[in-house]
């Protein structure tokens, strides 16, 4: 692959806008040999709302994309003066591309993505009391203790005769009281 990978920051919220601003750029300044690519890092995550799971794009990191290019003054000049770029990540004036590690890594994970299940995002918080939906709990109630994202799991404190147990449970087998 041609180029290095460099983080460029815009502000937050507007990562497809400078997408497309850039590659507009790019076009008109005749730059396409020397600026490759731009991707914004996104992953699938599965959101519960009303009971409901909801896939949704999210972006990894706010804020940021990544571009593939040879770095010279003008290739610079073409993303640094796009509108929305705020600037290269690096250390002073000098932009740094990422290694060839932390490309397959964030390029990896989008390309893992594809084949795995998304994550979760919680619509509960610690102390908030649930319903348990499934399982051998089923219509008892209880309180979150822990939630876990990476393994889509709760620890939920469920009244068992009248003591407190801590019962792990999946997302999937809790919604809202």
């Amino acid at each position: 692959m041609p180029g290095s990978w460099f983080v460029i920051h815009s502000y937050s919220g507007y990562e497809n806008k400078v997408k497309a601003n850039l590659g507009t750029r790019i076009r008109s300044m005749h730059m396409e040999e020397a600026i490759f690519d731009i991707v914004i890092p996104m992953e699938d995550v599965v959101e519960i709302k009303s009971g409901r799971k909801v896939t949704v794009p999210r972006k990894q990191f706010p804020g940021y994309l990544l571009v593939r290019m040879y770095l010279d003054d003008d290739s610079w000049g073409v993303v640094r003066n796009t509108p929305g770029v705020t600037g290269f990540v690096g250390s002073g004036t000098k932009p740094t591309p990422l290694s060839r590690r932390e490309v397959e890594r964030i390029l990896g994970v989008r390309k893992d993505e594809e084949k795995k299940a998304p994550r979760f995002k919680p619509d509960w918080e610690v102390g908030e009391t649930i319903r348990v939906t499934d399982g051998p709990f089923a219509d008892f109630n209880g309180v979150i203790e822990d939630i876990n994202v990476d393994q889509s799991k709760v620890r939920v404190l469920v009244d068992i005769f009248g003591r407190e147990t801590p019962v792990e449970l999946n997302f999937e087998q809790i919604q809202k009281f």
